[in-house]
């Protein structure tokens, strides 16, 4: 007598070997939501030392908001290691930036064992991919459509990229459950640098993309953030490392190096990027990738090789530059929600993680750093960043009875010693 397996074993077994398939091979193709789930849940499974999938909400229409950290140890806390993050088709009818981050998902797996570059950088950094911000969206658009709106928006018919709370105007609009999903995962981690992938151009956009009274005038104004030289740095890095986007003139557009201001190019209200930097103390910028918002699916693996260095290398300044360290208690605990903010850009601030961690891009230079605490008082600390390399600069606080006044000469005394106590090394 033949023995014959239960259906069910066999189906098993079948989708069971699809989708490790799907885990070594990627095709370029739009990969619909269970397809992306699959592939996503697959890499969970087969790389657990370096992979952990998670899910910061669900969309309108009850899709996950699926995230893949990818580094060493991803589910545990290494002091000082820094948050990264790309966020991809917000719009959901452009799609390219979706699929070119399943692909560097892929990159970074695969050749975390053999690829030493890409080992030190995952074994020294978290990066966290949200590849599709907008399912329900990229589910209603279709294949083909170059500058057509179907799917832009989610299911609410609301484009999400004009529904975070705004710098210089009120957005009275109803916050969605994707956007309130993104907030709250900023609120969870402290991302230090950031990419929103979109399509429609090709170009670098960076802050601020508003100014006050623009929904009245649309006018083009440009509009600098307190870092705006960091900005354009960081902007270059990517369109420099693109095959073309330095070029500058594509899609009737003309960008000087390929990156623009946001308000410069047209001003908008509600903008992810302005929320991470300003709410956040996030770098993020806004990349557009192609011309044509949802291009034929024989294009992407031309996408791919045009962005892949640019991916990595924007991700990659996060190590190479600014300052980090530690604000400690002269017993050595660590300060929980310091604030801080770098004099000349006191507009941005920043404050220290439960391990009393903190991190700031910046260029080359001399910088003073301000710290401010409710029940420690302030101090003031000068430093110097050097090329390539992050500065180490960990901060003592000392028992500060009263908020600091410069003009008070005790406590300009309690400043001093507090300085004495700082201690300034190079990672």
């Amino acid at each position: 007598m033949q023995w014959s397996a239960p259906l069910g074993w066999v189906i098993m077994v079948a989708m069971t070997m699809v989708s490790l398939s799907m885990v070594t091979s990627l095709d370029f193709t739009y990969h619909r939501h269970p397809a992306m789930s699959v592939f996503l849940q697959n890499l969970s499974v087969n790389y657990p030392e370096i992979t952990h999938l998670y899910s910061i909400g669900q969309s309108i229409e009850g899709r996950d908001l699926w995230v893949l950290a990818i580094g060493k140890s991803p589910k545990s806390h290494v002091t000082l290691r820094p948050h990264v993050k790309y966020v991809g088709n917000m719009h959901g009818n452009e799609p390219v930036g979706r699929e070119v981050l399943l692909h560097l998902i892929e990159e970074f797996v695969l050749n975390y064992a053999t690829n030493s570059t890409l080992r030190t950088f995952l074994d020294n950094t978290l990066v966290h991919i949200l590849p599709t911000m907008n399912p329900d969206g990229f589910e209603a658009s279709f294949e083909g459509s170059c500058a057509g709106n179907v799917g832009r928006a989610n299911s609410n018919m609301f484009d999400l990229n004009r529904n975070f709370p705004d710098k210089f105007e009120f957005n009275d609009l109803e916050q969605q459950p994707e956007t309130k999903a993104v907030i709250s995962w900023l609120s969870q981690y402290q991302f230090i640098l950031s990419a929103n992938l979109h399509g429609g151009a090709l170009v670098v956009n960076y802050p601020y993309d508003n100014y006050a009274g623009a929904s009245l005038s649309l006018a083009t104004k440009l509009v600098p953030s307190p870092d705006d030289d960091i900005f354009q740095h960081i902007s270059k890095v990517f369109s420099y490392s693109h095959h073309r986007m330095y070029q500058g003139g594509f899609c009737g557009e003309t960008f000087t190096d390929g990156i623009t201001n946001g308000a410069m190019w047209y001003p908008m209200r509600g903008g992810m990027q302005d929320y991470n930097y300003v709410h956040a103390g996030c770098l993020e910028v806004t990349i557009e990738q192609s011309c044509c918002k949802y291009p034929q699916h024989t294009e992407l693996p031309s996408f791919w090789t045009e962005n892949k260095d640019a991916m990595i290398n924007y991700l990659m300044i996060v190590n190479t530059m600014g300052v980090r360290g530690l604000v400690k208690k002269a017993d050595g605990t660590p300060v929980k929600g310091a604030q801080l903010c770098i004099m000349g850009r006191e507009d941005i601030k920043f404050t220290t993680t439960a391990q009393g961690e903190y991190w700031r891009i910046l260029l080359p230079g001399n910088y003073t750093i301000m710290v401010k605490t409710t029940d420690l008082g302030e101090t003031n600390q000068i430093f110097t960043v050097q090329p390539n390399i992050p500065t180490r600069l960990d901060i003592v606080l000392g028992d500060i009875s009263e908020p600091f006044n410069s003009g008070h000469v005790i406590q300009s005394c309690l400043l001093l010693l507090s300085s004495a106590l700082v201690t300034i090394a190079m990672l």
